[in-house]
């Protein structure tokens, strides 16, 4: 159902993930006439370089510019300096670098600049995780998504039918366009996945967590660290591991 809103702040924070690109193509067209958007995106240099390349096709789709926002204490936008700054990977409630990368440059940018409604890319798949956001953190969300009925499968759709090619991660197997070798991933079947694509990140994220003493990976109710993962070990089926790598992602399951 659509808001009755005009002369508002709108701000679409923008994560290259499929729903997100979608959220900010439904928000300009419901409230770009009569309201101030902006689309803002944090970068991390840990996702695939793909990822920028559909930032910019993204950009040109919605004729809108896609700004910028990081945290002033990490300037280098790096997953791996904020490990090893905080000397922790991840927990239950998350990751540090959600923490700095995400939710603190979406501090920072939102003390300088104004704002009436935030919008997310939570789809109807996803409306319990919308609802404990909106009662948690913040009761000026625009669900835009959830409002109009568009599952992640229909986001990919939409894309697909504006001719835009998805971030190659997708191609590569991945659930979402996250950063590669996402900490918060307990999952065996994701660690291998990484393994197999990107070797020399799983060697990274192995070397660097035995380090912290991070046990990032659950076998049978274990954690263990990820050098002792056996290559042929699995999980859940990887397409249902979701982890949504937003300003949100500590609600992930």
């Amino acid at each position: 159902m659509r808001q009755s809103i005009k002369n508002k702040d709108i701000v679409v924070w923008f994560s290259c993930g499929a729903a997100s690109a979608v959220a900010a193509r439904l928000t300009l067209d419901l409230y770009g006439n009569d309201n101030r958007v902006r689309i803002v995106n944090n970068p991390v240099v840990e996702e695939d370089a793909d990822n920028q390349r559909f930032l910019k096709d993204v950009e040109q789709w919605l004729s809108h510019p896609i700004e910028s926002a990081q945290n002033p204490s990490f300037p280098d936008c790096s997953c791996v300096t904020v490990w090893d700054k905080r000397k922790f990977m991840s927990g239950p409630l998350g990751a540090p670098c959600t923490i700095e990368l995400k939710k603190n440059a979406r501090k920072h940018w939102e003390e300088t600049n104004h704002h009436d409604y935030l919008v997310l890319g939570f789809t109807f798949d996803e409306q319990k995780r919308a609802e404990r956001f909106r009662r948690g953190e913040r009761d000026n969300l625009l669900a835009v998504l959830v409002d109009h009925g568009y599952t992640k499968s229909r986001c990919f759709i939409e894309l697909q039918r504006a001719g835009l090619e998805l971030p190659r991660i997708y191609r590569l197997g991945y659930p979402n366009a996250n950063c590669i070798g996402c900490v918060k991933a307990t999952s065996p079947s994701y660690w291998n996945h990484v393994r197999e694509q990107h070797p020399e990140v799983f060697a990274e994220r192995a070397r660097q967590s035995r380090k912290i003493g991070a046990k990032l990976v659950r076998v049978n109710n274990k954690r263990i660290f990820l050098d002792e993962l056996d290559p042929k070990a699995k999980g859940r089926a990887l397409k249902t591991t979701a982890i949504e790598c937003g300003i949100f992602c500590e609600e992930s399951v």
